[in-house]
């Protein structure tokens, strides 16, 4: 069974400390985490529109990327980065909260639609939907008209603990997914429910 290249790794989030501890964030802060484990270190870059960490990690070179755009611009921050090193779709893992995922829940997922995610939205205007996503549970407010509010404010503190917990199981996926494979990842990561 063959892994599963990677060049680039983005968190998708909103700038600024106001969105730091909102789910909206979940990509960021698992960028973050998988930046602290590999003692790697973020640096602004203009030119890919946000801040990037370059790390070694199962044998690959991968750039982790975390927009400085708001999230509906997302797609042009990833698109500047693809373009400067040559990156095809499917060697990008954008993570994302997710809204039809159960607090704690964590999903690879190859292509597919924007499921209302503005961040989604505009990486596929940009890319095209053959990309890699990391979905990220976060719940859901149970009405579409308090989705806004909802993932712009930070999660109560039992629920924020099992997102932080799904992303620590989705770093422990990782190298499956780079090595062996999104399958053996797969099943590892839905085994643990």
């Amino acid at each position: 069974m063959s892994g599963t290249h990677l060049k680039i790794i983005v968190g998708l989030g909103n700038p600024g400390p106001e969105h730091l501890l909102t789910r909206h964030n979940a990509g960021f802060w698992f960028v973050d985490a998988l930046a602290a484990k590999l003692g790697g270190t973020f640096r602004s870059h203009a030119k890919f529109h946000g801040d990037i960490c370059r790390v070694q990690y199962c044998g690959q070179d991968i750039t982790l990327l975390k927009p400085s755009t708001y999230m509906n611009r997302s797609g042009l921050a990833i698109r500047a980065l693809a373009d400067y090193i040559k990156v095809e779709p499917a060697e990008i893992l954008v993570v994302h909260d997710e809204l039809d995922l159960p607090v704690g829940d964590v999903r690879f997922k190859l292509g597919g639609g924007a499921g209302g995610h503005n961040g989604l939205r505009d990486t596929t205007t940009h890319m095209g939907p053959d990309y890699w996503r990391l979905r990220i549970g976060v719940g859901h407010p149970g009405d579409k008209s308090q989705v806004i509010d909802y993932v712009l404010r930070r999660a109560p503190k039992d629920e924020e603990e099992k997102i932080l917990a799904s992303i620590d199981q989705a770093l422990q996926a990782l190298p499956t997914f780079l090595e062996q494979g999104p399958e053996r990842a797969m099943n590892g990561l839905h085994s643990k429910k």
